[in-house]
């Protein structure tokens, strides 16, 4: 599939499918062809991965990757696979033994394991059972809207099974919020690996903090802009392509006997959403092992640091801030992390 060969009325038809209260969300699969994820694959869901890009990139900096033992990719909803071929192309392929894509719809199925065989030669790919293997990562992908309760239940006692969860959801508030009840209800299991820089209860529970929602922005491949096949396609699925706003969650089991490590960074903080840039400061929604709260950087204070921050890349790293004595809301100095040694486990 390449874009001479794009059906426009299949895109249109996925996109109200998306937007209507009805589709996967009423039982029913979105796919009717082969076709149908073959064009998906080559829009919406390159869209999807790059927010994946975004997140493993991240992972790769906090020098994280999954734990050894697990050898087996169970993409759950899969979709086109577009998410477990893009940990395999990172991690790579030779670190997993299996994929499981599995989806509700065999179209999706065995979409997904076509496309993968095609990349990843050399990798079994098998149908998954429902029996979860002994040891294995899970890999998640924009499906939490789309969950009513029992199945949102039995996705969670699987995820409750995985060596390893690499969970991304859109960056909307409502899929934000179920990530971080999905965090909250793991921690006594699971070390949270990311996006957060500690491990207490999550900051947005404060009472005050229910306005904001944990999310970030990707980039997308510079080149799009100049592209005229996805300018096209943005037009006519009234999508922004600068914005690409995603939520995130990263854990790791807990394994008996492990070396105990440091769980918390006490100094580190992460930016949630964007800053907001004024003339002369900058509002950052900040969180932190002390919760989230709103901080300002004045330009005056470090105007090289705040030149470099208003020209950030879209997903930002973390920092470690140098709060004023008299007035802790406000940030002297500025470091920036490239990426967090991995502190949990």
């Amino acid at each position: 599939m390449d874009w001479t060969q794009l059906d426009w009325q299949t895109l249109d038809r996925l996109r109200g499918n998306f937007l209507s209260s009805g589709g996967a969300t009423a039982g029913e699969p979105y796919w009717c062809s082969r076709a149908d994820l073959a064009n998906y694959d080559l829009t919406y869901a390159e869209r999807i991965g790059w927010k994946w890009d975004a997140v493993l990139s991240e992972l790769k900096r906090r020098d994280w990757s999954p734990p050894a033992p697990a050898r087996v990719l169970l993409d759950w909803g899969c979709g086109s696979g577009v998410a477990s071929r893009r940990v395999l192309r990172v991690f790579g392929a030779e670190n997993f033994d299996t994929l499981l894509p599995w989806d509700h719809s065999p179209l999706a199925r065995d979409y997904a394991a076509e496309v993968a065989r095609r990349e990843f030669p050399k990798l079994d790919i098998a149908e998954f059972g429902g029996v979860p293997p002994a040891s294995f990562v899970l890999v998640v992908s924009h499906v939490t809207n789309e969950l009513p309760p029992p199945a949102l239940g039995g996705l969670l006692a699987l995820a409750r099974r995985a060596e390893a969860v690499i969970w991304v959801e859109p960056g909307t508030h409502a899929d934000s919020r179920a990530l971080v009840a999905v965090r909250e209800q793991f921690r006594d299991s699971f070390r949270i690996v990311a996006p957060c820089t500690h491990e207490v209860v999550c900051g947005l529970l404060a009472a005050g903090n229910e306005r904001h929602w944990c999310h970030n922005f990707a980039e997308p491949p510079p080149n799009i802009y100049a592209d005229s096949n996805w300018v096209k396609f943005g037009k006519r699925a009234g999508i922004d392509l600068r914005s690409l706003p995603y939520s995130f969650l990263v854990l790791e089991k807990k394994r008996e006997g492990a070396a105990s490590a440091p769980t918390s960074h006490s100094e580190i903080s992460r930016i949630i959403g964007r800053p907001r840039f004024h003339k002369a400061h900058a509002s950052i929604c900040n969180c932190d092992i002390n919760g989230v709260s709103e901080l300002t950087l004045y330009k005056r204070s470090d105007p090289a640091f705040f030149k470099k921050l208003e020209r950030a890349p879209a997903h930002p790293p973390l920092y470690v801030w140098e709060r004023d004595a008299d007035a802790p809301e406000r940030i002297k100095v500025a470091q920036t992390l490239l990426y967090v040694q991995n502190s949990h486990g």
